[in-house]
């Protein structure tokens, strides 16, 4: 009887508090007749990987337990209802799982075309960022040209993919982070101030938007004691999209705040949507700023790049908060 195909994969044990990643032979997927199976070049490295590894952020039922949202490559497979690919095509991708090992299955929808003004690098970290940025600031807080926003976390993957779609779409973005040198980053990418808010409270941000009425729309991943400041922060009418809650996901709530100022506030997940909604943002975000992506008007900044046997270092590096932009695992070339 045949053997099954093998391919190399970092398999990890939420159990273990430390170095509970390791690179381990694992079948390689099959794709389903909606899928593509992908040959992986690189894979972005996401705050949710370091969540799951601590087992609290599991992978929906009946996806892959392999660690990886975002990944670029070739592909290698095509399954039998997939239209408009060719074997071999550079393609990137929103992955629901499986991103850290040498071939992943992605449904069609969620996948791109790698451009050629894009290294694959930088194509690995287009998905799970861009995306989740798109979906937030443009399709749920609405944004339109003359917006103002903040977008806490500037020099993060998120951040920063915020920072630079909603300059290119014609807002004043501010934002915030941890050091000056994140804040002189975050301003580079297009924003018209950042506050280290080690140093300075955010709230001193509102002064600098039109007539000091603040915000248009409010970015966070952080939650907590933000919420508060987050509210006295929006002009009337403004809308608060929480994506994370770093700080904590318990919150006090005066609701005479939202219903005098007329605020809204929502939020998302992306790894818990439904295949047709990831393929419908993937097509809205390349439709919309595809030709800022073929003329390097947007793009992801690439901080390092990590072997894929280094994985452990890529998520130290990431828990300390010390980089700015993504971190990509490098699988194959």
């Amino acid at each position: 009887m045949p053997s099954t195909p093998q391919m190399l994969a970092i398999t990890h044990d939420y159990r273990s508090t430390t170095g509970n990643m390791r690179l381990s032979p694992f079948p390689i997927p099959t794709p389903l007749p909606d899928e593509i199976l992908i040959k992986i070049a690189y894979a972005g490295v996401n705050r949710p990987d370091l969540l799951q590894r601590q087992g609290l952020y599991p992978a929906p039922s009946g996806h892959s337990p392999i660690l990886g949202l975002e990944v670029s490559g070739w592909v290698e497979k095509i399954g039998s209802a997939v239209t408009g690919w060719q074997l071999g095509q550079e393609i990137c991708a929103l992955t629901n799982g499986g991103g850290y090992a040498e071939y992943c299955t992605v449904p069609a929808g969620q996948c791109l075309p790698v451009l050629p003004s894009l290294s694959l690098p930088e194509a690995a970290a287009i998905p799970e960022t861009f995306f989740t940025s798109w979906h937030n600031v443009v399709e749920r807080g609405h944004l339109k040209s003359g917006d103002e926003v903040l977008i806490h976390g500037g020099s993060g993957g998120v951040g920063s993919a915020a920072i630079q779609l909603s300059r290119y779409l014609g807002a004043r973005v501010f934002t915030t982070a941890s050091t000056t040198m994140k804040c002189q980053f975050a301003e580079r990418l297009g924003a018209i101030a950042a506050i280290n808010y080690q140093e300075q409270d955010f709230l001193l941000l509102k002064k600098q938007t039109y007539e000091q009425k603040g915000f248009d729309i409010i970015l966070d991943m952080v939650g907590g004691t933000y919420f508060e400041k987050n509210l006295q922060l929006l002009r009337p009418e403004g809308k608060l999209v929480q994506i994370a809650t770093q700080q904590g996901s318990t919150v006090s709530l005066d609701l005479r705040q939202i219903m005098i100022k007329r605020l809204t506030i929502t939020g998302s997940t992306l790894r818990s949507q439904s295949t047709e909604a990831k393929a419908r943002i993937a097509q809205g975000f390349f439709n919309a700023v595809q030709n800022a992506l073929a003329y390097r008007q947007i793009l992801p900044f690439i901080y390092q790049i990590f072997p894929l046997a280094d994985v452990q270092q890529a998520h130290d590096l990431m828990a300390k908060g010390e980089m700015m932009g993504k971190t990509i695992l490098a699988v194959s070339r």
